[in-house]
């Protein structure tokens, strides 16, 4: 139920709140400030292992509770967990490991993050070892669907990396040019040594980000990631009933429980993230509406 409702509840919230991290981070640094990195990848970790208990736990197998499912690619749903492990695995360890910098971000963002990870992790490790779930995908590396579903899988995951790269590019050369190190002058500790002066959190630089589908888009790599999950959910379930609310929170399967999801919480920060490239860049290129899609 929880997982239901809050998404929807959460988007109209965040369309009038900056979540803050990254470039929404507070200014002002203080005591609810942690590292942007570490932060990251501990609030991602969640996902991946909350999945991996539930998923070798099979809770919902009438016969083999508390024992994994076959292990091996060969078996559609251990497949399917293939593909949920291999996107946190970049996007956990791969993707942070390899940044040159993040701002801080405020305690709230991890906490929250955790919380749903938590959730999602266990709802899609408890579905993908469940015998309905497998029932469904039974024989499914015969049927177009599945491949279909999986080939929008692998465009969405490697068009997020490509994307997210051109953003890494644009913060490795800032630190080349000592760009982060001109955006911290003037910055000082709070106390007797900075003149009362309270202590700024250090912001990092950014640019309009040029190439591939930010030729088009604001946030080609939201819209990569939720095509990623629209297909990791085509392939792994059957789509949901839209004839009304009450039919769609009753069909609703957790991997398309999932995309929905992932649309409502990422949505509203694309479009402040699209006001707020227009506001620092007055020659930002993309029109003023809502580009994200």
């Amino acid at each position: 139920v929880v997982r239901n409702y809050y998404p929807p509840l959460i988007c109209p919230i965040t369309f009038n709140i900056d979540a803050p991290f990254g470039r929404f981070a507070p200014s002002k640094d203080s005591i609810w400030l942690i590292d942007g990195i570490k932060s990251w990848m501990f609030m991602e970790l969640i996902a991946p292992t909350s999945f991996l208990y539930a998923f070798l736990r099979s809770p919902l197998s009438l016969t083999a509770a508390g024992t994994p499912p076959p292990l091996t690619l060969n078996h559609p749903p251990t497949f399917l967990a293939g593909l949920f492990l291999l996107h946190y695995l970049n996007r956990a360890i791969i993707s942070p490991l390899r940044t040159p910098s993040r701002s801080k971000s405020h305690i709230m963002v991890p906490l929250s993050a955790i919380g749903f990870n938590t959730l999602n992790g266990l709802l899609l490790g408890t579905y993908r070892s469940s015998p309905s779930a497998a029932a469904y995908i039974e024989g499914a590396f015969a049927r177009p669907r599945f491949w279909a579903g999986v080939t929008i899988w692998a465009l969405g995951f490697v068009g997020n990396i490509a994307h997210d790269e051109i953003l890494l590019n644009i913060r490795r050369k800032a630190k080349a040019k000592g760009k982060a190190r001109e955006s911290a002058e003037g910055t000082g500790e709070a106390g007797d040594d900075n003149n009362g002066k309270v202590k700024k959190n250090k912001q990092e630089h950014y640019a309009i980000p040029h190439g591939l589908l930010y030729r088009y888009i604001s946030y080609p790599n939201y819209f990569c990631e939720w095509l990623e999950w629209l297909g990791f959910a085509f392939a792994a379930s059957p789509a949901p009933s839209f004839s009304s609310f009450a039919a769609y929170f009753t069909t609703a399967s957790p991997p398309w429980l999932f995309f929905f999801s992932e649309v409502f919480l990422m949505l509203p920060r694309a479009w402040k993230g699209h006001q707020w490239y227009h506001n620092r860049f007055p020659d930002y290129p993309k029109p003023s509406y809502p580009s994200v899609l």
